[in-house]
């Protein structure tokens, strides 16, 4: 392996890697930095093409995905569907108050230096901050359902319903938006564009209190820390109970004779069961980084080059966070046949119209 470390007042060196193991604990960190610092500056340069790409495809398959759902014709519970619902309005706003009025304002800093002169930030930080909430307490309530379907029979006909559905859904939404009320009096109205910092200006009464940082921390238990421990709890409940399940049932069926015919009940499971491990694993991975760098910057060693590599973190979890928000489409057309026939009909709807108006004429 051969790197590249420049050093000040001299020329770039050629290091290869049988010469690191004769750095000194100093240059070691120096070389950590320049390292870091380098992908860090990378990682700002792919943004630049990264979330304009990822606006030109969240929009519209978002906004296709509720006209589909809104249809519903999925084959899907009135339940789930009013759940799946929920997780693309949310997705579809996180795509307009985070990617589009916060990420493209710090990446594109030159030509929205205008945005440093409104004076909404604070109320901007509310919007944003409920809205990933919501996001992520619908996976949760979405998992809790399922696992309450599937785990609970008899439970299922009172919980799994349209009504509580919709009773839950606006509990959640109206909790999270309460909850992040706080960030209005802790943040300035004012916008910072430096990509390393928080998209507003903190307040002097809270940046120098125990507060911040205590406000911080709960902020990152409750989202996703709490979420992550619950959707892992729930999905390992579900996997042990589907088991157990079908192992009952396999010794039910075969004295029978009944073992080689298919069993209706787990076929129509299957679905719904495939849906909840893909969305739940689905957000565990792309939330992943940007919790485990949650945790390093809470009990993590202060030193330079660390904090560098936690921003790197930081950046490709924020990158993974927000590609979150336009994989769901995907995940319900690879995993629900009726979805993708619906798909199929809701893309081909307009050239139909078109071609039918083209005829009259």
């Amino acid at each position: 392996m051969v790197v590249n470390i420049s050093t000040p007042g001299d020329s770039v060196k050629r290091i290869t890697a049988k010469h690191l193991w004769n750095l000194d604990r100093n240059q070691e960190l120096c070389f950590l930095s320049e390292m870091s610092a380098l992908v860090l500056w990378t990682l700002y340069d792919i943004q630049k093409y990264y979330y304009p790409i990822l606006i030109s495809i969240g929009l519209p398959v978002n906004v296709v995905t509720l006209v589909i759902l809104s249809r519903g014709k999925c084959g899907l519970s009135s339940c789930v569907n009013h759940y799946l619902m929920a997780m693309s309005v949310t997705d579809l706003l996180i795509i307009i108050v985070d990617l589009i009025m916060r990420r493209l304002p710090i990446v594109f800093s030159s030509q929205f230096h205008f945005v440093t002169k409104l004076k909404v930030c604070n109320i901007h930080a509310v919007l944003l901050y409920a809205v990933t909430d919501c996001s992520v307490w619908f996976t949760v309530t979405f998992t809790i359902d399922r696992y309450v379907a599937i785990c609970c029979p008899k439970l299922k006909a009172k919980h799994c319903t349209k009504k509580k559905a919709a009773v839950i859904i606006t509990a959640v939404t109206t909790t999270c938006c309460l909850k992040n009320i706080f960030w209005y009096f802790i943040l300035g109205d004012g916008y910072t564009l430096l990509p390393y910092s928080w998209f507003c200006y903190i307040t002097n009464e809270a940046f120098y209190t125990p507060f911040w940082s205590a406000i911080q921390s709960a902020h990152h238990v409750l989202t996703p820390g709490l979420p992550f421990f619950l959707i892992l709890l729930l999905n390992s409940l579900t996997v042990r109970n589907i088991l157990v399940a079908n192992r009952a049932r396999q010794r039910i069926r075969s004295p029978n004779g009944a073992g080689g015919q298919k069993d209706l009940e787990l076929e129509s499971r299957r679905n719904s069961i495939i849906l909840l491990f893909v969305i739940s694993g689905n957000f565990i991975l792309l939330w992943m980084v940007f919790m485990v760098n949650s945790i390093y910057v809470r009990i993590g060693v202060r030193n330079f080059a660390l904090s560098i590599m936690s921003l790197c973190a930081q950046e490709i979890g924020f990158m993974l966070q927000l590609l979150s928000c336009c994989t769901n489409t995907l995940i319900y057309a690879v995993t629900q046949r009726k979805f993708r026939e619906d798909l199929q009909y809701v893309l081909k709807r307009p050239i139909t119209l078109i071609t039918r108006s083209i005829k009259h004429q």
